[in-house]
């Protein structure tokens, strides 16, 4: 795991100070907790999800490409993690979306706003489903296993939107395989202003909440309003 300086803004250690602390104050009487949470959750839910993703995998394999896609986010700290996914994209996914955005106005101005599409040329028939029900989210429960994320908790963001996010409160937290904004607005709101739900969470924080997300989450789900 690499370590990766956080940029800030000159005013922002001062200005943020007093809420750092109350993340920090939560943290001291939870984070050990929820780590143990963390582990245990996973422990549980394993023999369920194995064979799930062995079955996906399989799925995925059937087009020739790889099943796993691996790629680089921000954890804690600003440390840089690779995130596991399910492959839900054609090979050479990044080259056919600046194609995409080049001649489509409309997806570039959604793309800059929200750093996602509701029709991504880049998905597979079989991905759009994965991603429609979050099922290429499973193998991050590897990431939560081994501590680079908690199951709940920030949406992990990639390095190149650090500069897209407004705040400082997403560093001091595991980013989440899910979190308040995956069960509130989720495609429906722009990338900057995940910052209010990371804001809003690090200041609750508590086993309470994140059983709340837990459950939301399951329901979220099933009305597969991923993209």
């Amino acid at each position: 795991m690499l370590d990766h300086p956080i940029s800030e803004h000159p005013g922002a250690r001062t200005t943020l100070a007093p809420f750092k602390q109350r993340v920090r104050s939560s943290f001291r009487f939870y984070g050990v907790g929820k780590r143990l949470i963390d582990l245990a959750l996973v422990a549980v839910g394993g023999p369920f999800f194995l064979p799930l993703i062995m079955i996906l995998v399989f799925l995925i394999r059937l087009d020739g490409g790889p099943a796993f896609y691996l790629q680089p986010r921000i954890g804690r700290d600003g440390r840089i993690f690779r995130l596991w996914k399910l492959r839900s994209m054609v090979p050479n996914a990044e080259a056919a979306l600046a194609k995409y955005l080049d001649s489509n106005p409309e997806a570039r101005a959604e793309w800059d706003s929200t750093q996602k599409l509701r029709h991504d040329p880049r998905l597979t028939l079989l991905g759009g489903f994965l991603r429609r029900y979050s099922l290429d989210e499973l193998p991050q429960l590897w990431n939560v296993l081994i501590g680079d994320m908690s199951l709940v908790g920030p949406r992990p963001m990639m390095p190149s939107q650090r500069l897209l996010y407004p705040g400082t409160a997403y560093y001091d937290l595991r980013p989440g395989l899910t979190g308040l904004w995956q069960i509130s607005e989720r495609n429906n709101c722009t990338f900057a202003e995940r910052a209010a739900y990371d804001n809003r969470y690090a200041q609750s924080v508590s086993a309470g909440v994140d059983f709340a997300v837990l459950v939301k989450t399951v329901s979220v789900v099933f009305r597969g309003t991923g993209c």
